[in-house]
């Protein structure tokens, strides 16, 4: 921001009261006198560096006169520190007490576990993108899947991420997803479990909740809302966070554009959901739900009803 030279603004009569708002000590809102934090630019980056990883040459970079073997070690080192070092931040920042050593080797092992799981990472997206290819006859073959339709970037990014939730990783899971959500349009909270085959088409407006647990073959259409209808609370009314509030999507299952599917339901096996439909009960398997057709109007332009 660049300064007004022509004339300044003397604002010392309003800084108490707004320094009142920060707690004295440490408060959930206050980063200040802490160190680094997670950078969400950094993690955009790691991001978009997996996705290189997972599919190499995606992103046009040359290497010329490399073997696979030594490309995929370059990248695998690369990615590997860059979250290796966000994930110690984010431990740092939950457990300012603890011994940087033990948060640094902590770190590792969590990398070590992410990278013992990328082989089945990167089956789980082959079959993704087939099922791009083989749900959209205007894919011209799977290369375009994986370099074009945004939901293949988002399904990178929230298949790591979603393994960084379950190890109970603060921060960086959630921060990863939301970079996916700003470049995409489709927003799949980390703690959701995806299943093999998933296609979602066009993308934009998707909303994917925690809890929800979808199945494999699953195919579902822009503005699909996986939600929750309401938040269970314990005794003394405070929100018990993690409880089961999301749909489940069986198998098979084919949700059309801007459904929204509320609550701890099941669509069952092969269902079909229609589009605009808005559902809060169990719908059985083999079973397609839609809203009753609605009835057009058409008037002429000077009023007349047709």
């Amino acid at each position: 921001m660049k300064e007004c030279k022509e004339q300044n603004f003397d604002a010392t009569g309003f800084l108490p009261s707004f320094l009142g708002t920060f707690e004295r000590v440490k408060g959930n809102a206050n980063f200040y006198g802490m160190k680094q934090l997670p950078q969400m630019l950094e993690l955009g980056e790691i991001a978009n560096e997996y996705i290189e990883l997972m599919f190499p040459g995606r992103c046009g970079r040359e290497r010329v006169g490399l073997s696979l073997q030594e490309i995929l070690l370059d990248q695998l080192n690369l990615v590997s520190s860059g979250l290796m070092n966000q994930i110690f931040l984010a431990l740092k920042y939950e457990h300012p007490e603890e011994e940087e050593e033990k948060l640094k080797e902590k770190s590792r092992h969590i990398i070590n576990s992410i990278n013992a799981l990328l082989p089945q990472i990167r089956l789980n997206l082959k079959l993704d993108a087939k099922a791009g290819f083989e749900g959209d006859p205007a894919a011209r073959n799977i290369r375009e899947v994986i370099l074009s339709y945004p939901y293949m970037k988002t399904l990178v990014i929230h298949r790591i991420a979603h393994e960084l939730f379950r190890m109970e990783v603060p921060l960086i899971p959630r921060m990863l997803n939301e970079y996916a959500h700003k470049e995409t349009g489709i927003d799949i909270h980390p703690g959701a479990q995806i299943g093999k085959s998933f296609f979602i088409d066009h993308g934009t407006g998707v909303v994917i909740g925690e809890t929800a647990v979808i199945g494999d073959n699953v195919k579902i259409y822009q503005g699909v809302t996986l939600g929750a209808l309401s938040f269970p609370k314990d005794a003394c009314g405070e929100l018990i966070r993690g409880a089961r509030r999301h749909p489940t999507i069986e198998d098979n299952v084919t949700i059309y554009s801007n459904a929204t599917i509320l609550g701890d339901i099941t669509i069952g096996k092969n269902a079909i959901i229609g589009s605009n439909v808005w559902i809060k009960e169990d719908v059985a398997a083999d079973t397609m739900a839609v809203i009753q057709e609605p009835k057009l109007t058409f008037r002429e332009l000077n009023g007349r009803r047709r």
